[in-house]
């Protein structure tokens, strides 16, 4: 089933679907409870965050939540996937004395998918049928909400999944754990960084709209120093600020394509950016490695 909110940034609350938990969004809550302490205001957020992206559920308590809370959680996408990545180095510094190198790498793989849903597959597969498929946008639009995957949608989740396995085969040792660490939260600052003043591509605002309208320039601060201070000390302060550099520019790109191609941003077109992000940073580590 196709979600029109951030590919895995937009997953359940409470272990529902994330369709069900971005409709309570657009509702207050029903107790009427007045504004939590600070420390319940920023471990709400980080929980929602959690939620979204990854299919582990860590509470059942947040059940109504605010398009502001939905906005401020995404402050917090990078420190999530900091998380999944440092489980993805855990995993792989487990394996590697046991199972061949390939079969790690198809194994880490998997174990990203099922960790997020693979809600950014999806999204990616409908992007890009979409653009193979419409010449308007809304007729893009229109195809990226038919549940079905086409022929070429099918064929771009193949070869990013191909290019993925590359990129892992092709770390460098020393430079493997600190990779596979961050590049789970280079994908979703990225989510972040293009949903920030970008309009919804859908006329009835969509699901994302929550995310899209209340996203402010502190969320995308907060989530940019995390990444940055994570890219330091695993890749050294010169090549972090050539990752960040490349990641603007190509968060740039991203942002033009969605306004020019789709009229604004939906989920989809999220859970794309993610894809694309990742495996251009996995392939792009080999490259910065050559030029220290």
């Amino acid at each position: 089933m196709k979600r029109d909110m951030p590919s895995e940034g937009t997953g359940d609350t409470v272990g529902s679907s994330p369709v069900e938990s971005g409709l309570r969004a657009q509702h207050p809550r029903r107790d009427g409870a007045r504004a939590s302490p600070v420390g319940h205001d920023l471990v709400r957020p980080f929980i929602l965050a959690w939620h979204f992206l990854t299919a582990i559920p860590i509470s059942r308590r947040h059940h109504d939540v605010t398009a502001e809370e939905l906005a401020a959680s995404m402050a917090w996408y990078s420190t999530v996937g900091l998380m999944i990545g440092g489980v993805l180095a855990l995993i792989d510094q487990g394996l590697r004395w046991w199972v061949a190198p390939e079969v790690v790498n198809v194994l880490l793989i998997v174990l990203l998918a099922l960790l997020t849903r693979g809600l950014h597959q999806d999204g990616l597969a409908d992007t890009v049928d979409g653009l193979a498929g419409g010449r308007m946008v809304d007729d893009r639009l229109r195809i990226m909400r038919d549940p079905s995957i086409g022929a070429l949608g099918a064929t771009g989740l193949f070869l990013s999944l191909l290019l993925r396995y590359a990129g892992l085969l092709a770390l460098p040792q020393p430079w493997r754990l600190p990779a596979l660490l961050c590049m789970p939260a280079v994908g979703r600052w990225a989510m972040v960084c293009v949903a920030w003043g970008s309009p919804s591509a859908r006329r009835d605002g969509g699901l994302a709209s929550a995310f899209l309208m209340n996203l402010s320039w502190h969320h995308v601060l907060l989530c940019s120093l995390v990444l940055v201070v994570a890219l330091s000390a695993a890749l050294g302060a010169v090549s972090s600020l050539v990752t960040m550099g490349l990641g603007v520019a190509l968060i740039l790109l991203v942002r033009q394509g969605c306004r020019a191609w789709f009229g604004g941003v939906t989920g989809d077109l999220l859970g794309a950016t993610n894809e694309l992000i990742e495996i251009l940073f996995l392939l792009f580590v080999p490259v910065l490695v050559m030029t220290r």
